[in-house]
């Protein structure tokens, strides 16, 4: 549970991936006791995989409303109804069952580590990533992909260039979770736009026989995104809504 006195732990949270739907991710960070989940599109996937590690869940976090990002958490909190839910304080609207509103910059701890909340609109009004800089992790939901970036919903291209460059200055070993699989569909577009980058091109080779093995591209890592995501790239905001608008009109 998020808590302010904890202290940081000698050793690392683990961090599974658990794939539901088509192809969302959830995540789940737990110490060997407790757990806490990122983005549960649904529960019982999930709830099936705590319950075999005998693990407590004790908060889930949100980094937007979307369904595909909150649809488990109802079901959840029946089984776990004293888990916190942290989610963006300007979005209690849409996400009305959180317990814990936060906002840009705000801090708190979670397992023992600490946590920072980024403010990352673009994808939706009020996105936000939750960065764990001691351990190097970014869970950006969809915001950041690999390789990608969210479609402008709500958000317009200065706030989502913006977002982006706020991420990118992030240290390049930080792990990127994002939400969704949809690494080699965007290097496979990145290609084309660019076909005499090498980065590109080997970044895609490599992905390809890690899905042909049926393998998770996430999680990548900042200095992966530097070297070969587009939208990472863009010198500006015109060139990333030039850039999205190319991608939403490409045929995979």
């Amino acid at each position: 549970m998020p808590d302010h006195a904890e202290a940081v732990p000698a050793t690392a949270l683990q961090v599974a991936l658990l794939p539901v739907l088509r192809d969302n991710y959830l995540f789940v960070l737990h110490d060997g006791r407790r757990a806490v989940l990122v983005d549960p599109a649904v529960a019982e996937p999930a709830s099936a995989w705590l319950k075999q590690r005998h693990l407590e869940l004790v908060a889930v976090l949100h980094t937007h409303h979307h369904s595909d990002h909150i649809g488990g958490t109802p079901a959840l909190l029946r089984e776990w109804p004293r888990a916190e839910v942290v989610a963006a304080r300007d979005d209690r609207e849409r996400i009305p069952f959180q317990t814990r509103g936060v906002a840009d910059g705000d801090h708190f701890t979670l397992l023992g580590q600490p946590v920072e909340v980024l403010a990352v609109p673009g994808h939706t009004r009020a996105h936000i990533a939750f960065h764990l800089p001691l351990q190097g992790e970014l869970f950006c939901g969809d915001t950041l992909f690999a390789a990608g970036c969210g479609r402008l919903f709500e958000g317009t291209p200065e706030q989502m260039h913006r977002s982006l460059q706020r991420l990118a200055a992030l240290p390049e070993t930080t792990r990127v979770w994002c939400a969704h699989e949809y690494t080699e569909a965007n290097l496979r577009w990145a290609a084309a736009q660019r076909p005499g980058d090498g980065a590109i091109a080997e970044r895609l080779a490599a992905v390809r026989l890690t899905r042909a093995q049926d393998g998770p591209t996430i999680p990548s890592s900042i200095g992966e995104e530097r070297r070969t995501n587009l939208f990472v790239r863009a010198a500006d905001p015109g060139e990333l809504a030039e850039l999205r608008r190319s991608k939403n009109d490409w045929v995979n």
